[in-house]
């Protein structure tokens, strides 16, 4: 659940060019799912339709390379993303939510978690 290397050179780019465009609606979805009563936001991304959580920002909308959906910590316990025995260990990894934003980062065969801080105001 840290941040990978690997996803670093090959997909850091062009998350972070999107994420700046769109780091405000996130963030406002992350407080809009806590204030409604589940914990832990996460924002899967992907490049094409994936099943995990709603659309939040289509890529084609904003002329982003990824598709941002919104779920949380119980769709993924659910969906046996997040094992049940290690659920406290993510909790545990799992950033301030006001400080950062928990992506899960789906590409083909490729999927990891990633932190990413929102850009100071």
């Amino acid at each position: 659940m840290n941040n990978d290397p690997e996803l670093s050179g090959k997909y850091l780019g062009t998350i972070s060019n999107d994420f700046v465009k769109i780091a405000d609606t996130i963030k406002e979805a992350s407080y809009q799912i806590r204030k409604s009563g589940f914990e832990l936001p996460i924002f899967p991304i992907c490049r094409d339709e994936q099943p995990i959580g709603q659309l939040l920002i289509g890529r084609k909308d904003l002329h982003l390379e990824w598709n941002y959906f919104a779920s949380f910590l119980d769709e993924f316990i659910q969906r046996e993303l997040v094992a049940k025995d290690r659920e406290e260990d993510f909790r545990k990894t799992y950033k301030d939510p006001d400080e950062f934003c928990c992506l899960f980062v789906i590409d083909r065969d490729f999927t990891r978690f990633l932190f990413i801080p929102y850009p100071e105001d």
